[in-house]
C-alpha cells in the first residue's frame, strides 16, 4: 500500500458526502488563502450529485474556483450522458455559478483529435489542482482509464506529455476523454469516493501488487507524490 493512503469509512452515503463537502470546502478556502485561486478536477458519474447539489449552495470565494472534469464522454454537452451536463445541472448553479468551468468536450469529431486542443484548455488552469475527486468502477478503472480501453497505455504512460487522452473503453458505449495519470497526479490532493461492498473489495484487490493497465485505479493508489484519501460507505 502507499504509505499516502489515508482510508476513512463511513456508516452511510451521506456521512460520507458530509465529510467530501467539508473536505472539498477546506481545500477552496486554503487555496484561495495561499494563493488567490483555487482549481479542482471533478468525477461525473452519479455518486458526487448529491455532493455537488450541497456544494452549490455554500458561501464560498466561487469567482477564484476554477474547476475543470477528470473525464467526459465523447457525447454532446447537452446529453444525459454528458458529465459536463451534469456537473452545469448539479453544482455550477446559485453562488457557485461564478466558478470558472472548463470541459473537456469540444466539437471535433473524436476525442483523439481534441487531445492537443483540450491539453492546451487544461494548460490554462491553475496547477497543481487543489484536489481532484475520483470515483472507481467494478472493473477498477478511475477516472475514464478503463482496463482493455483503445488509448490505455498512452494515457498511463508518466512520460505522456499531453493532459488529455482520448480512451475507447472495451465495453459498448461513447469514446471518452480522461486527464491522463500524470495530469491527474498533478495534485495537492486526491479524494476516492468508493460505494458499496464489492467497489470495497475491489480497491482492496487494486492495493496489491500487479498489472497497472489491468487495474488502472493503481496508478492512483501505487504512487507516492499525491496524498489519496478514500472516502467509503456502503
Amino acid at each position: 500500500m502507499a504509505n499516502r493512503i489515508a482510508e476513512h469509512r463511513f456508516a452511510d452515503m451521506a456521512t460520507l458526502q458530509s465529510a467530501a463537502i467539508e473536505a472539498i470546502r477546506s481545500a477552496i478556502v486554503a487555496a484561495v488563502a495561499a494563493r488567490g485561486t483555487a482549481s479542482l478536477a471533478l468525477s461525473g458519474g452519479t455518486t458526487p450529485v448529491p455532493l455537488y447539489e450541497a456544494l452549490s449552495h455554500l458561501d464560498l470565494p466561487w469567482s477564484q474556483v476554477q474547476l475543470t472534469l477528470t473525464d467526459e464522454r465523447w457525447v454532446p454537452v447537452d446529453d444525459p450522458a454528458s458529465n459536463e451536463a451534469m456537473v452545469r445541472r448539479t453544482l455550477l448553479q446559485g453562488p457557485a455559478a461564478a466558478a470558472r468551468f472548463t470541459g473537456l468536450k469540444c466539437n471535433t469529431e473524436t476525442p483523439e483529435a481534441a487531445e492537443v486542443q483540450m491539453d492546451r484548455a487544461l494548460r490554462t488552469l491553475a496547477q497543481p489542482f487543489d484536489l481532484v475527486l475520483l470515483g472507481m468502477g467494478d472493473d477498477a478503472h478511475t477516472a475514464s482509464l478503463f482496463p482493455g480501453g483503445v488509448g490505455l497505455e498512452a494515457a498511463m504512460e508518466m512520460t505522456g506529455v499531453l493532459k488529455a487522452r482520448a480512451v475507447r473503453p472495451a465495453m459498448e458505449g461513447p469514446a471518452r476523454l480522461s486527464l491522463s495519470l500524470p495530469a491527474l497526479l498533478q495534485s495537492r490532493q486526491m479524494i476516492l469516493l468508493l460505494k458499496g461492498a464489492s467497489k470495497w473489495a475491489v480497491y482492496r484487490d487494486a492495493l496489491n501488487d500487479g498489472p497497472i493497465l489491468a487495474a488502472p485505479v493503481r496508478g492512483i493508489l501505487h504512487q507516492d507524490q499525491v496524498p489519496v484519501a478514500v472516502y467509503w460507505a456502503p
